[in-house]
């Protein structure tokens, strides 16, 4: 199987679309543009320009109204006279088969929607047969109700090879065997077959959790790029893959962690994002088990986000949908030494909003009420982890004696 190298193929370029409406003011889709452009990023593609627009709802046909496509299809023409091309168009939202398809037509390069970007970047990332199984997944159902676009654009572009991904641009990561002939029928039985291959990967995942002995689970929870994996390598002195991108994490890893004479299991889980495409929460069911069979979920949250409030709830309700959300947690703001305003004049009369307040004065609005489930660290600078190792070993050992309450005497108890 051939793996895509980005440096391989000339460096793609975009523009973004968003909506402005009345559930999405100016900030929000701001706020969603700019992670649009970090997971356009991540998967090597440089933005040149975004384009929004202010509708009460996405055009049923195009998504944006024709005035606005007309001027996205105007700067495409003026690049490409510049000699500077617009490569793809992505879309802040899905899109259904009927938009890809007229939006294609009118502006005549490749177009993307959020979804099939975070398609395309799992396709990257997946390393084990695991995770490309799940992704392979993924991206036939995604690709199941576009099938008569599909056929069109891959007879004009060409399609992958090998399953998994062959070489091509970003958009065309597909899960291979891609061919023009393919019709629902053969998508079908692939998704049937790969659905299959994941029961069987499931059980034998299942029987090595079984194997894990006596000890207590806990799991890294939280959205994507929040610092989950370097924590991860900091508690079990490991070396789990992190990097400052999205989805750097796909595999869910287990490490074991001892903290004085107190060993427990600690799970590092893929990273949660908003709008994320309900195929990959279905087709990542058995990367997620490890969150659902965890008996502390340990949320880590990137506190120096301008918008860390949304990413809780976020994960907060990705939590609810999977069933965990009653499950003993402890929250961790990570990243304290990124946070901007830690050195705010005691004397500023300026009103305290997110944007302006001191770090301790955020420490004294809700979050002062979850006592010592809420902790502040920098895993990068290893500020506060003596006190995150402190927490950890009490609610662990608690756990450990509800569970395994004849199993206490290995754990002398404390003075």
């Amino acid at each position: 199987m051939k793996e895509f190298v980005i440096s391989e193929a000339k460096t793609e370029t975009a523009v973004l679309v968003g909506l402005i409406t009345k559930d999405q003011d100016e900030d929000k889709t701001r706020e969603y543009l700019d992670e649009l452009e970090f997971l356009a990023d991540t998967a090597g593609v440089v933005t040149l320009r975004r384009f929004t627009q202010k509708m009460n709802g996405p055009s049923l046909t195009t998504y944006v109204g024709s005035g606005k496509l007309e001027e996205i299809r105007q700067y495409i023409k003026d690049e490409e006279e510049a000699e500077r091309e617009v490569g793809m168009v992505i879309f802040d939202d899905e899109l259904s088969a009927r938009q890809i398809r007229n939006i294609e037509k009118e502006l005549q390069v490749k177009i993307l929607d959020r979804t099939s970007l975070i398609l395309d970047i799992f396709a990257m990332r997946a390393q084990t047969a695991n995770a490309k199984t799940q992704v392979e997944l993924a991206q036939y159902r995604y690709m199941l109700p576009r099938l008569q676009r599909l056929w069109t654009h891959l007879e004009r572009q060409g399609g992958g090879s090998g399953s998994g991904g062959g070489k091509g641009s970003v958009g065309l990561r597909g899960p291979g065997e891609t061919q023009l002939e393919m019709d629902r029928r053969i998508i079908l039985q692939r998704i049937t077959l790969l659905k299959q291959r994941l029961v069987e990967i499931d059980k034998q995942k299942t029987t090595q959790r079984k194997n894990r002995g006596r000890m207590v689970r806990a799991a890294l929870v939280g959205y994507t790029n929040v610092g989950k994996s370097t924590l991860m390598n900091l508690l079990a002195k490991s070396e789990v893959f992190a990097e400052n991108k999205l989805f750097a994490t796909l595999d869910t890893t287990v490490r074991k962690v001892v903290i004085d004479n107190l060993p427990f299991l600690l799970a590092d889980t893929v990273g949660f994002i908003r709008k994320l495409p309900t195929d990959l929460v279905d087709s990542f069911k058995s990367t997620l088990d490890e969150v659902r069979e965890a008996d502390l979920l340990v949320h880590v949250v990137d506190i120096s986000h301008p918008d860390f409030e949304e990413q809780i709830g976020v994960v907060s309700q990705t939590l609810k949908e999977l069933g965990c959300a009653e499950k003993p947690s402890l929250i961790i703001f990570n990243k304290i030494d990124n946070y901007s305003w830690t050195d705010k004049e005691p004397d500023d009369l300026t009103p305290p909003t997110k944007e302006n307040i001191t770090l301790d004065d955020l420490r004294k609005t809700w979050m002062a009420r979850l006592d010592d489930n809420c902790l502040f660290i920098s895993a990068k600078k290893r500020e506060n982890i003596d006190e995150l190792r402190e927490v950890l070993y009490r609610k662990v050992r608690e756990l450990h004696v509800q569970k395994y309450p004849y199993n206490d005497f290995l754990y002398p108890t404390e003075e």
